[in-house]
């Protein structure tokens, strides 16, 4: 399969701060090998870019979309770009 790694921005909405939910992003991402970061917006949304195979980031997708026992998600925006490698792992911005 010719580009099977990409790249995705993501926004969370709903009860997402206060929850662990960026801890929760890092579990999810070394579980499936992804590698970007995670951050608490000021609007009360995180902010989500991972990169890494196309078929985990779909399935990190539908995690998010769940998300941490506490959180509450109402919506997700989901930007698909193109695959940089620029990222060494998967990390929390604060």
């Amino acid at each position: 399969m010719l580009n099977s790694k990409g790249r995705a921005e993501i926004f969370v909405s709903g009860r997402v701060h206060g929850v662990g939910y960026r801890f929760f992003t890092e579990d999810i991402a070394a579980e499936l090998n992804l590698a970007g970061f995670s951050k608490n917006l000021p609007d009360g949304r995180v902010q989500v870019e991972v990169e890494g195979e196309i078929d985990s980031i779909k399935k990190f997708i539908e995690k998010l979309r769940i998300g941490p026992s506490a959180a509450r998600v109402s919506d997700i925006k989901i930007e698909w770009k193109e695959y940089e490698g620029m990222y060494p792992d998967f990390s929390i911005r604060f």
